[in-house]
């Protein structure tokens, strides 16, 4: 098999980039460990800029699958006081991320290789040798964390990368646990670490309800969990006890990422590059952008794909999202003062909705970032990056 582009990652960032391509005249692959639909854990929003971004047919996509409006929501720090901050049209939309890759992957236009794990790369004369049996002239690497092609680029993949890691349950609610549950689907619950380091969430999407916490600490992260669902318990939120075992996820925050995205023939996107935004840990705008951003690069390199030509993906990323070294100020905050700290911002109303939720979360600042116009023109076959 013969391709221009392999993506190595069938989820937004991966799905994103090949239909860019795709659309462009360019043969796209799209290669994923697991068949599709899958779980994925992620408490799954989406703001209106990433609907713009990915010309996302809404009336197409929520039939027969979750879109659930979001006009508030409440927050505060754990065992401490609540705001509900509540806005006058959605500001976002719950959605589940099997039924949302799924819908963005068959759509993409690319050929798909679903079930098959990269094993092996191989360099020659015309690009990439895949598994001994796929050729490419350019690597996407849209694999999450732990992308088989950003190991490939040199990164560490064990303790060398200091993560964030999640654990989540989502389950379809019951008749009886419906009724005992109190959570409103148009506005999400968000109760931070008085340390934080993290914090947990819990949100009904229509009949399903997601309860996740993630943290800096991954330390005994399941049994944090545990004790986060028995707060909501205290609170009144859920009268249940949760149903099944959590499931997992690893990602990186911008910033926090010392990976290099680009290589002769080779680019990460999404989680593979460490993306996620540093203060709410949610990856799903900057992974469709990064992934707009490389095919953007990879089309206007007259089919050069060689290192030098792909660099300019490397100062898209830091046009749009900033420096790559930079960190939190509150990083030089004493733990003590963050928690006094912490406590005092999290208790404003006006602290919550500006800078949380509309800054943090939101990004309400930003400017979605359009696939559309000249960016994304007509480009001719790829050539090898060798």
């Amino acid at each position: 098999m013969a391709c221009d582009a392999l993506v190595v990652g069938g989820g937004p960032a991966g799905s994103t980039c090949a239909r860019a391509l795709a659309r462009s005249g360019i043969d796209v692959v799209v290669m994923d460990k697991r068949t599709f639909p899958r779980d994925k854990v992620c408490a799954g929003w989406i703001t209106p800029a990433v609907v713009e971004s990915l010309e996302l047919d809404v009336d197409d996509y929520r039939r027969g699958r979750v879109f659930q409006p979001i006009t508030g929501f409440r927050t505060g720090i754990l065992d401490g006081r609540e705001v509900d901050t509540d806005y006058t049209q959605p500001v976002s939309f719950g959605i589940r991320r099997l039924e949302f890759d799924d819908y963005l992957l068959r759509r993409s236009g690319a050929r798909l290789e679903l079930g098959q794990a990269l094993r092996t790369i191989e360099r020659d004369g015309k690009g990439f040798v895949v598994n001994g049996r796929i050729r490419a002239h350019v690597l996407v690497g849209a694999g999450g964390h732990f992308c088989p092609v950003a190991r490939y680029l040199g990164a560490d993949l064990g303790t060398g990368e200091s993560i964030i890691a999640a654990q989540e349950l989502e389950f379809a609610l019951t008749p009886d646990q419906f009724e005992r549950c109190a959570a409103v689907g148009e506005r999400p619950e968000l109760y931070f670490c008085p340390d934080l380091k993290g914090y947990g969430w819990c949100f009904r999407k229509g009949q399903y309800l997601n309860i996740g916490l993630g943290r800096e600490d991954t330390h005994r992260l399941s049994e944090q969990l545990v004790a986060f669902w028995g707060f909501l318990k205290r609170r009144g939120t859920i009268g249940f006890d949760p149903p099944s075992r959590s499931n997992g996820h690893a990602y990186l925050l911008y910033g926090h990422a010392p990976r290099d995205v680009v290589g002769d023939g080779v680019l990460l996107i999404g989680d593979a590059a460490g993306l996620a935004y540093a203060q709410s840990g949610e990856g799903i705008r900057p992974a469709i952008e990064s992934g707009l951003m490389a095919a953007e690069t990879i089309l206007g390199g007259s089919g050069d794909c060689r290192a030098e030509r792909l660099a300019a993906y490397r100062e898209r990323l830091s046009a749009r999202f900033g420096p790559r070294e930079s960190r939190s100020l509150s990083e030089h905050v004493p733990a003590a003062l963050k928690r006094a700290l912490g406590r005092a911002l999290m208790a404003s109303a006006w602290f919550t909705r500006h800078v949380v939720l509309d800054h943090w979360f939101l990004h309400r600042n930003i400017a979605p970032l359009s696939p559309s116009g000249d960016r994304l023109s007509e480009s001719p076959r790829i050539a090898s990056a060798a």
